[in-house]
């Protein structure tokens, strides 16, 4: 849990300076109540989202149990994701890049489909099952897109009866991909309501 305090606390100081402190304490109390440790030996990649996932639900709870407004917990959540997705210096800006550079050449190709294997696994039954596209007519020429068929963060949230919170991390994709030099095309997420959530991608101009 304290691997997370860095990413949380300057926001918490920003926002709650008098509290930030009684704030994480409570969300060390709530993480191992909402994370189940089993998760960690999931043979599925996505799934490793899930510790992060659940550390922000032990903020969003910590913040709705003291009577925050939703759009308050929601500015806080993004800020939060802001600075966490941000590349830290020179090498991890080039590695975010690495997707939009590779994805078209035969390495990119060959990376694709090892996670197509991996991905698509049902690795533990909270977690993610995806399924990897790799068709050009459906992935506008990319070759590469993802389709998340059941949504661990979802079921992890509407576990602990925090639902209606579980579309602010469907925002934070958006970010990941911009940073990864890529336009994210999407029509819907399982958070809203959809079948699926589908991810496909542009290379940004």
């Amino acid at each position: 849990m304290k691997k997370f305090h860095t990413y949380f606390l300057p926001t918490l100081v920003k926002h709650y300076p008098l509290m930030a402190n009684e704030i994480i304490f409570k969300m060390d109390v709530l993480y191992p109540q909402i994370y189940d440790a089993s998760l960690a030996d999931s043979q599925n990649p996505i799934d490793k989202r899930l510790s992060f996932s659940a550390y922000f639900l032990a903020m969003i709870q910590s913040l709705d149990e003291k009577g925050e407004s939703y759009e308050q917990i929601r500015k806080v959540c993004l800020e939060v994701a802001n600075d966490f997705v941000q590349p830290k210096n020179r090498f991890q800006r080039l590695i975010k890049t690495w997707p939009s550079r590779f994805i078209g050449t035969w390495l990119g190709r060959l990376l694709i489909q090892n996670l197509k294997k991996e991905a698509e696994k049902s690795g533990h039954p909270d977690g993610f099952i995806a399924r990897i596209v790799t068709d050009k007519a459906s992935t506008h020429g990319l070759g590469y897109g993802i389709d998340i068929l059941q949504c661990g963060i979802c079921k992890q949230f509407q576990k602990h009866n925090y639902a209606r919170f579980t579309s602010i991390l469907c925002e934070v994709d958006h970010m990941t991909t911009s940073l990864a030099g890529l336009e994210m095309i999407r029509q819907g997420t399982i958070a809203q309501g959809a079948e699926r959530c589908d991810f496909r991608y542009k290379i940004k101009k």
